[in-house]
This record gives structure tokens, sequence and C-alpha cells, in this order.
């Protein structure tokens, strides 16, 4: 039988909740939480938070935006922030997936919060120990601030996030077929969310509710079924 909350859906994108109350704590991103919590303590007024595609690290850094009042700043935009920064740099920064940053720029950024005294916060995918640098300078400041990271999901946390990426696009998911998808899923945030997309989109194209026949479809097609 059809859901009928969704008799009237459109394809429209998901709406991610990023208040404090919807950030999931575990054991694996306890640590980056407990960090960014202390941002005042922070040595240097600077830190990098890196981890997984989608294990939350955008969100800790909304969250910490919120507290300290810092201008968020996507790689792809950092070039063309810095002029309007340059007069009156804000009290905090953060620039996210700052592998993709300009690295003048983002070398320029690391200036200008030093001279400011701004707090700056640096969100990538790896920790900078592994980045690949062509600037000296670049690589010798980022290998010098504390960093912490973000590890692979357990099955509990697993389960909360896919919950999550079915609120954010607005589904109800019985807790059988979240039991079913996560010991047979690959172990990542990533696929979690891809999940949860696909599920949408069958869900949307055939008229149906989410239940096990779609579940397995979904594993099957994006080769997640590990088990």
């Amino acid at each position: 039988m059809s859901d009928p909350t969704r008799q009237l859906a459109i394809d429209l994108p998901p709406r991610p909740a990023h208040g404090r109350a919807d950030f999931l704590a575990s054991e694996c991103n306890r640590a980056a939480l407990e960090r960014i919590d202390r941002w005042p303590d922070w040595p240097g007024r600077r830190l990098v938070l890196y981890g997984p595609a989608s294990s939350g690290k955008s969100h800790l850094a909304r969250l910490w935006c919120a507290e300290s009042g810092a201008r968020y700043v996507p790689a792809r935009d950092l070039a063309s922030e810095l002029p309007l920064a340059n007069g009156a740099l804000p009290p905090a920064m953060v620039v996210d997936d700052a592998e993709a940053a300009s690295e003048r720029a983002l070398l320029h950024l690391f200036n200008s919060c030093a001279e400011a005294g701004t707090a700056l916060l640096v969100v990538s995918r790896n920790a900078p120990a592994a980045w690949a640098i062509d600037l000296p300078d670049l690589a010798s400041r980022l290998r010098a601030m504390p960093a912490v990271g973000i590890d692979m999901p357990d099955d509990a946390l697993l389960a909360a996030v896919l919950v999550k990426h079915f609120a954010d696009r607005q589904l109800r998911i019985a807790p059988s077929v979240i039991g079913y998808i996560v010991p047979r899923m690959e172990r990542s945030f990533a696929m979690a969310a891809s999940l949860a997309a696909r599920l949408d989109e069958l869900a949307l194209a055939g008229g149906r509710s989410i239940g096990l026949a779609l579940a397995r479809q979904a594993l099957a097609e994006l080769g997640a079924e590990t088990a």
C-alpha cells in the first residue's frame, strides 16, 4: 500500500537540520564535538576538523558558527570572500572543504587571521599531513595546527544517521527496515546519505512506502550490500 503522506510529494531537495539537538553524538565523533565546545581555549585560536564525507563535519562547523559568530565560507568562495574581509575580519571564520581551496587564498587567510586575532576552523576530508600542498609556508602552518578527526561510524550511529537522513526528507521508515539495511550496507556516512537519497527516489517514482523490497533494490543498485 502506498503511503498517503507521499501522494502529493514532489521532488524537492531535503532540508538538513543543523541544530545542536540534531547532531548525532557517538564515540566516533565525541572527541570532535568536545573540541568544538572548547573553542575559546584552542591553542592559537585555530583548529583543523577532518573526517569522512557526510560524517557531520559541516554540521559541527555550523554549530561553531552559531556559538562563535563565525563567518562560514565554502572553499570555492574563499578567494572572492577575502577582499571583502580584508577591511574588518569577523571574530571567527570557517573554511569548509578546505582541501579544495586555492592554496594562495588559504595562506592569505591564515596570515590575515593571525594579524587580526581571528579564530579559524579549517574543515577537510583528510588530516593536514595527508594533503598534497605545493606552498611550503601553507604546509607548515597547517601541519602545526591542532587537529581532531571523526572516525567511521558504528552500527548504532549508522542507524541514527539513516533515520536523520530520512527525517530530513520527511520520510518515515519502520525500525525493521533500518535494522535490515544497517548490517548489509557499506560502513560509511556517505553510503547512508546515498541510500536515503535513492530510497526517496524509488518511493517517489513508484508511489510506494519504503519497505524491505525497496531496501533490497537500493542496496543492490548502489552495490552497498556487504552481507
